[in-house]
């Protein structure tokens, strides 16, 4: 791997893989609303090697990104991976003709879905595979035991190394756990919506990784006057301090900003190595409550 230290440093995801706190998030490197193929995409491989060229060490995708398509992009631009570089996809949706999402958390539809990822990754195990379970951006209630358990197998079977969980709640994290290791945590979370608080302390203090989706807002960027104000006093962007807090916040936080755009990339980077004050860190921390958009 090539590239200068990152900010936030590391994170020991397991005993077996370290990552950077900064990462890179391959869903927009499908067409629009992530459907479809992208319009340029030798764009879309430029950014990936641009990725691997800054030394970030993980990268979230999925196989129902396109669908397919941010999987296949993966393979033609890096494959054979560079040592080090850690691959984190997800399965429990389908997409639909339409570009629907559709749930598919039966056993049998995980154990295709884990082998699409495997075929179109060009890998023969995966590093990390999230079970998503909820809605589009929180939690919804009920049992996982079902889905995981059939990860679980798979994970004894030799083709998942670590299993993580995307858009749940504490009562299912640990109902994962009484049935295998869970590595990570990807809930919808930012400086603006912070129902996952609590939840974030909770697993930093059992060494479990949490990677807020949308950290930068989602499909709508964050607006927020006080963002904006914060950005200005320290002649930043508002999303270079978005990111810079999420790495503040806590230490097992680990960030996938997503964009199809290499300028956008460094900036990401460059933006998330911002070191925010004590008085920006309290103006900030207000924002929970402002109803800002994202």
């Amino acid at each position: 791997m090539t590239g200068t230290p990152l900010a936030g440093g590391v994170f020991e995801l397991a005993g077996d893989m370290t990552v950077t706190r900064i990462g890179y998030g391959a869903m927009q490197l499908a067409g629009p609303h992530v459907f479809g193929p992208p319009a340029d995409r030798d764009a879309a491989v430029a950014v990936l090697r641009e990725v691997v060229r800054l030394g970030i060490t993980h990268i979230d995708t999925s196989d129902f990104y396109g669908p397919y398509v941010t999987n296949e992009i993966i393979r033609q631009s890096l494959y054979p991976y560079p040592d080090g570089l850690h691959l984190v996809t997800k399965v429990g949706s389908l997409r639909d003709d339409g570009g629907g999402w559709n749930k598919a958390l039966e056993p049998a539809q995980l154990r295709q879905a884990v082998h699409d990822n495997l075929d179109r990754l060009g890998l023969d195990v995966l590093d990390v595979v999230n079970l998503r379970v909820g809605g589009f951006d929180r939690p919804e209630p009920g049992s996982i035991a079902e889905p995981f358990t059939a990860l679980a197998q798979m994970r004894d079977e030799g083709l998942i190394c670590h299993l993580g969980l995307s858009t749940v709640n504490a009562e299912q994290i640990a109902e994962a756990e009484a049935i295998a290791p869970v590595v990570c945590v990807q809930n919808f979370y930012n400086v603006a919506h912070r129902d996952d608080d609590a939840l974030i302390d909770s697993l930093a203090t059992r060494g479990i990784a949490y990677v807020p989706y949308f950290p930068l807002g989602g499909f709508t960027p964050l607006q927020s006057g006080t963002l904006s104000s914060v950005a200005a006093s320290l002649h930043a962007t508002p999303m270079a301090v978005a990111l810079a807090w999420l790495l503040q916040r806590s230490p097992n936080i680990l960030l996938i900003p997503g964009t199809s755009s290499i300028e956008h990339l460094r900036e990401n980077v460059a933006g998330a190595a911002l070191a925010l004050p004590p008085e920006a860190l309290a103006g900030l921390d207000t924002l929970g409550g402002e109803g800002c958009v994202g």
